[in-house]
């Protein structure tokens, strides 16, 4: 089983910030996220999630709102994952990039560095943002008024994050690996011919390539997907190599699998790994409904989530998990609902039990976040074409 934890702020219940040992003075400090990225590293998590957005938080859909009781404000995701590659060894990290309104040439060399800086550890999650706020930022572009069953705007935001993925991916196999020479004694220090320019032109974006950043350690960092529904569903299938999916029960796991596995064959990755892991929020101890009530109330309203909402013991949550698994699921991607106490709770209860029932790794085996899940590092694609008979 793969696990993995989202982070963001002071847990995913909106009244989190309040608890008796949540640090709400130190979110916009370093030194938590190292502390919180480190005790998932002690739990031999596959990696970390770092959320990200381009507006403040809010309560309501694609809208600001007007709450001054929760947290608002947040850090850089990829900036966080660069400090907390130098301090942590083996976890992976994946920070959240909204590929709608960030160019696509930037986040390929932004994450390949990060790849650099914590030696194949790196990945991104690819988040869509349709939202009018959020496009005012920038003033390049609009959209109409959501909700969500407008079709056309929410599959053209999603075709245009497929090629978005293309574009990142084509640039981080823009250089062979073997492209830099660095011989003094020549005064050779790269191999021009090992440079390709990606050409790639599309509907949404024209990039020429090569890019400044040579190939990443892992040749492909890891590209991560949120889905819910149809649409972003074929986005996983076509584009990622985990997707996070928000299923209730065992049943509707099975159904959504099935679905990403009928996209992953139309596309033509029919032999390609690709993770599905279940997203649950998580309230951990024999206290967990207690506690989670008592959040409610300080909210005022009964917190609940486009993920399912898990309050009990850790044994209770591995017997979900190994349900969901039987049903399909490769993984869990579990959202801590109060920090520090639910991320301790994953790390010291839920995974001994789950190395108990030998459902979880005793330790890290492998070097690189593709290692972690049993992905290949892939062969470069320009290498390939440049090798084949004429």
């Amino acid at each position: 089983m793969h696990l993995s934890v989202a982070l963001d702020g002071a847990g995913w219940h909106p009244a989190a910030w309040r608890e008796v040992r949540a640090r709400p003075s130190e979110l916009l400090t370093a030194r938590y996220w190292v502390d919180l990225i480190q005790e998932a590293e002690r739990g031999l998590l596959d990696f970390v999630t770092l959320e990200d957005g381009l507006s403040l938080q809010s309560g309501r859909f694609a809208q600001p709102d007007p709450r001054t009781d929760q947290v608002r404000g947040r850090l850089d995701a990829v900036l966080i994952a660069a400090r907390a590659a130098p301090v942590t060894r083996h976890i992976g990290l994946v920070p959240t990039v909204i590929a709608t309104h960030t160019e696509p040439f930037h986040v390929s060399k932004a994450i390949a560095t990060l790849d650099y800086v914590s030696t194949g550890r790196a990945g991104v999650r690819i988040r869509v943002s349709l939202s009018q706020h959020e496009a005012a930022h920038f003033g390049r572009r609009g959209f109409p008024p959501l909700p969500a069953h407008l079709p056309i705007p929410i599959a053209d935001g999603f075709d245009e994050a497929a090629d978005y993925v293309e574009v990142i991916r084509r640039l981080w196999d823009s250089w062979e690996d073997d492209a830099e020479i660095r011989d003094a004694a020549t005064g050779r220090f790269i191999d021009i011919g090992k440079l390709h320019y990606i050409d790639f032109t599309g509907r949404w974006f024209s990039v020429k390539g090569p890019s400044i950043t040579p190939r990443p350690p892992q040749g492909q960092p890891l590209v991560t997907a949120l889905g819910h529904a149809a649409v972003p569903y074929r986005l996983i299938a076509r584009a990622a190599d985990v997707g996070f999916v928000t299923p209730r029960d065992a049943g509707q796991a099975a159904e959504i699998v099935a679905e990403i596995r009928a996209d992953q064959d139309a596309a033509g990755r029919a032999g390609e790994t690709v993770h599905v892991l279940g997203d649950l929020v998580v309230f951990i101890g024999p206290g967990a409904a207690s506690r989670r009530d008592r959040l409610d109330e300080l909210a005022g309203f009964r917190y609940e989530s486009d993920a399912a909402v898990f309050a009990g013991t850790a044994a209770e949550l591995a017997d979900l998990l190994q349900e969901w698994q039987r049903a399909g699921l490769t993984g869990f991607r579990l959202r801590p609902g109060a920090i520090p106490e639910d991320l301790e709770s994953i790390t010291t209860q839920l995974v001994p039990e789950l190395q108990r029932r030998g459902a979880f790794r005793r330790g890290y085996e492998a070097q690189t976040l593709r290692g972690h899940l049993g992905l290949a590092r892939p062969a470069n694609r320009y290498a390939r074409l440049a090798r084949q008979p004429t």
